[in-house]
């Protein structure tokens, strides 16, 4: 088949009427009004989650299928403005290509889908290349793109950094996008930062320069997308919330601190897919997690705590199955990142707390240190055990873990004090009954002024459904 440049010659060369030739050549390549349509649908007929735009909601929620599971509000940012340009010049006919750049699930595919709703009132076309192979199926058929169509290379990568073909991809779009009768037409892409770097860096002198083409084709092409929602942006996710999108309110309830909304709505049903499907060993210290979060613990959380509060989530034939290393293997389990580089549970390191002691903490307990590795469990994860796990009492591992291992009990926000549980309270005499020695008697004094009773009043009332009466006896019981 006859590319448009050898057309283009041949009609300047004979004489003969350019646009009769050219729609010739469109009509055999299989565009125009041929039997095969040229590359693509029309974007109306475009469901989003087909085009990588990660689902909010999941079937917890009740929404079955991913064509079933809804999209939240949208709320334009920066570079919201500048993708709404390049469609207004592909409109108005000039081809364009724009590629977003940033982490994982910050709202780089969403942004373009958002973006190209005008041009499906236009009739335009969308193309996404995915069979055989993305990079296949982007060299194959790139010379059929017709205009007024949109090509779609979500996660930029698995076509331009193809090691085989990636060179010959980028060729091939700069040819789609500078020859204009071909156009107009609209290539949007998205790449991670790492990516960008790798394929826009020079090469040393008389070195290999295996992105050549790629580098070119990006310059002047990408545009980056932030992490995180600024206040502006915050603001109308708010208004959204507020007037009724149940996603959006969702997300606020934990990404309202840092703004990382777009990750939260992507990593959410994500995660509580990776808790459902998770090994029974990890299973069981997500269990232990999200049962210390809902009573009280703080953010934290210690390695040797969440390993001796485990065994008894299990049930005994998993428990007989396991190997020496299971605890290993299931926190590098949890440890493996979901969208929006989040991990059910992911090991980090507190920051230093300079923080005096008040006159009712005792000085030892102001600013209270976990011994060996700690781990932080999802946020979403620990809403969701707060809510499925609500009436569900911890076995006895959990307490023994808590006693042995001297689980720090966070108290209110109003109070800064940060209790040790089991450590205080210990050695019971030869009558059964726990005497208290000083130390107790002082740290049940800071239990009572600190307000860690009404922590606990809570927990039993979730399990009961009512408040008991809890004091600190002048003689602790067995």
């Amino acid at each position: 088949m006859p590319s448009a440049e050898t057309v283009v010659a041949l009609v300047r060369a004979l004489k003969l009427p350019v646009q009769e030739l050219q729609a010739l050549q469109r009509i055999a390549a299989g565009e125009g009004n041929s039997k095969r349509p040229g590359s693509g649908r029309p974007i109306g007929q475009w469901d989003p989650h087909a085009l990588m735009v990660h689902p909010a909601g999941s079937a917890q929620d009740g929404f079955g299928s991913p064509e079933q599971q809804p999209l939240s509000g949208y709320v334009p940012r920066e570079h919201d403005r500048i993708l709404a340009e390049a469609v207004r010049d592909a409109a108005a006919g000039h081809s364009r290509m724009l590629v977003l750049v940033g982490g994982s699930s910050t709202g780089k595919t969403r942004a373009c889908w958002e973006a190209v709703q005008p041009l499906a009132e236009q009739g335009w076309r969308l193309w996404h290349p995915f069979d055989p192979t993305r990079a296949k199926a982007a060299l194959e058929d790139l010379a059929r793109v017709a205009p007024r169509t949109v090509v779609w290379l979500n996660e930029a990568q698995h076509y331009l950094g193809d090691q085989e073909v990636g060179e010959e991809i980028a060729a091939a779009v700069h040819h789609l996008l500078t020859s204009p009768q071909r156009g107009p037409a609209l290539v949007l892409g998205t790449l991670w930062d790492n990516y960008v770097k790798q394929y826009t860096a020079l090469p040393s002198p008389g070195g290999p320069d295996p992105h050549s083409r790629v580098r070119e084709l990006l310059a002047g092409r990408t545009v980056s997308v932030p992490e995180a929602f600024d206040a502006r942006a915050l603001a109308a996710a708010t208004a959204l919330a507020q007037s009724g999108d149940r996603l959006l309110a969702d997300a606020l309830t934990r990404a309202r601190t840092d703004g990382r909304l777009t990750q939260d709505l992507a990593g959410g049903p994500a995660l509580l897919e990776r808790y459902r499907t998770a090994s029974p060993a990890a299973k069981a210290l997500l269990d232990a997690a999200m049962d210390a979060r809902r009573l009280g613990v703080g953010l934290h959380l210690s390695q040797a705590f969440l390993t001796d509060a485990a065994p008894d989530y299990l049930h005994d034939t998993d428990w007989n199955q396991l190997t020496d290393d299971w605890a290993e293997k299931a926190y590098a389990e949890l440890a493996e990142r979901v969208h929006g580089k989040q991990a059910p549970l992911s090991r980090v390191t507190p920051r230093p707390q300079w923080r005096p002691p008040g006159p009712s903490t005792p000085a030892d307990v102001s600013a209270p240190r976990l011994a060996g590795p700690v781990f932080r469990l999802a946020d979403y994860l620990e809403q969701h055990g707060r809510a499925s796990r609500r009436r569900l009492c911890p076995p006895a591992s959990f307490w023994h873990a808590a006693h042995t291992t001297s689980v720090i009990l966070m108290t209110s926000a109003s109070s800064p004090a940060a209790l040790t549980i089991g450590s205080a309270c210990s050695g019971p005499t030869t009558s059964g009954a726990r005497s208290p020695t000083p130390a107790t008697r002082t740290r049940c004094s800071a239990w009572r002024e600190s307000g860690a009773l009404s922590v606990i009043r809570k927990a039993l009332s979730s399990w009961f459904g009512r408040l008991p009466t809890l004091e600190v006896p002048s003689r602790w019981p067995a």
